[in-house]
């Protein structure tokens, strides 16, 4: 498993990663614990959490996918072997994240008390990426428009870039965390965020957690190149277009226990366009004798701005078979079916 530098950091971290935003929901403790063991085994040291998982987001399930990672840890003695990541949640009207049922925010109050209960969770004293899981201010995500971008009405409160890096600043002075990442982050506020470091002699952001594949490809257009110059490392999710690139809901398919067949929450990949562009790629996988998930986890790896792909799965098989793409290289030959598609269908499902 090849190790990339997470940043300016002194951290490495594996070129896959392992997302665990099941654990609690479609995957258990005991298969949580499998998971992990068996990525650790094949080299993966960057394990990613979040203090919303699992998902779909829900009162009653917050915080449990932390609590698996924690239980983990403890049982294995092995916090000094892996890179722990983790993040708090935006600006949400969801009012289960915080203490006395208020709505949470990137206020220094909520950066306090969030990074206390991730820690808690986790059963560790430190975490080494901790990353904003979505901007406080109003921002298109999660492939929520129709289009790349679409104004959202402003926030009346909104909370600046600077308290929020101060609050985390202070948490890196005290040694709970290391270094600071962001997620589903725009050029504009990346940028942002690198200058207020820049200019208040603060930690700068390491790392930016946006999604990426064969049909979302938006990242390119302006946060590459940001990426690559100020060094602040890609960690793609949903390089499967969460697992629309499998085939396995191909021709309106609904395999039992999938995603979409269990929450139906996958209308980012639903878009105009999207069906056409995905059916290309998978019929170029076969063209190749390839795994089309395979195929897509590959291209993904293979970017010059890219640190780790984060890899999502429900089953140990699953998982054994994405961790296999390491064998996949995109030859030029490759690369240049995959453009002719590109160019053909763009990116449909921003």
């Amino acid at each position: 498993m090849e190790k990339r530098r997470l940043g300016r950091t002194d951290l490495h971290v594996s070129s896959l990663s392992l997302g665990t935003m099941t654990f609690g929901e479609q995957n258990t403790e005991a298969e949580g614990h499998a998971q992990m063991d068996m990525a650790l085994e094949h080299g993966v040291t960057l394990f990613d959490a979040a203090e919303l998982y699992p998902t779909p987001p829900k009162a009653e399930t917050q915080g449990r996918t932390e609590e698996i990672i924690g239980s983990w840890i403890k049982a294995r003695g092995n916090r000094d072997k892996i890179v722990l990541a983790t993040k708090m949640v935006g600006r949400s009207a969801n009012t289960w994240f915080r203490d006395g049922g208020v709505t949470a925010n990137l206020s220094r109050a909520n950066v306090e008390e969030a990074v206390d209960k991730n820690l808690k969770r986790l059963q560790t004293d430190y975490i080494d990426l901790y990353q904003i899981h979505w901007p406080d201010r109003a921002v298109p995500g999660f492939g929520s428009n129709p289009t790349i971008w679409q104004a959202p009405k402003p926030v009346a409160d909104e909370v600046p870039i600077e308290e929020t890096l101060s609050a985390l600043a202070d948490q890196v002075k005290a040694g709970k965390i290391r270094h600071i990442g962001l997620s589903n982050e725009s050029p504009w506020g990346t940028m942002t965020w690198l200058a207020a470091a820049e200019r208040l002699g603060l930690p700068r952001v390491v790392s930016i957690q946006n999604a990426y594949s064969l049909v979302n490809r938006t990242y390119e257009v302006g946060l590459a190149e940001i990426g690559l110059r100020e060094d602040v490392g890609l960690l793609a999710y949903s390089a499967l277009a969460q697992g629309y690139l499998t085939g396995k809901y191909r021709d309106g398919a609904l395999p039992a226990g999938a995603r979409k067949t269990l929450f139906d929450r996958l209308n980012r990949y639903e878009k105009p366009g999207a069906e056409e562009a995905i059916n290309a790629y998978l019929d170029l996988a076969a063209e190749l004798g390839i795994a089309s998930s395979q195929l897509a986890i590959a291209f993904a790896r293979s970017r010059s701005f890219m640190t780790s792909v984060i890899l999502g799965a429900t089953s140990l098989a699953q998982l054994e078979h994405d961790l296999a793409s390491l064998e996949v290289t995109i030859t030029p030959e490759i690369e240049k079916k995959i453009t002719a598609i590109f160019q053909k269908h763009g990116s449909p499902c921003p």
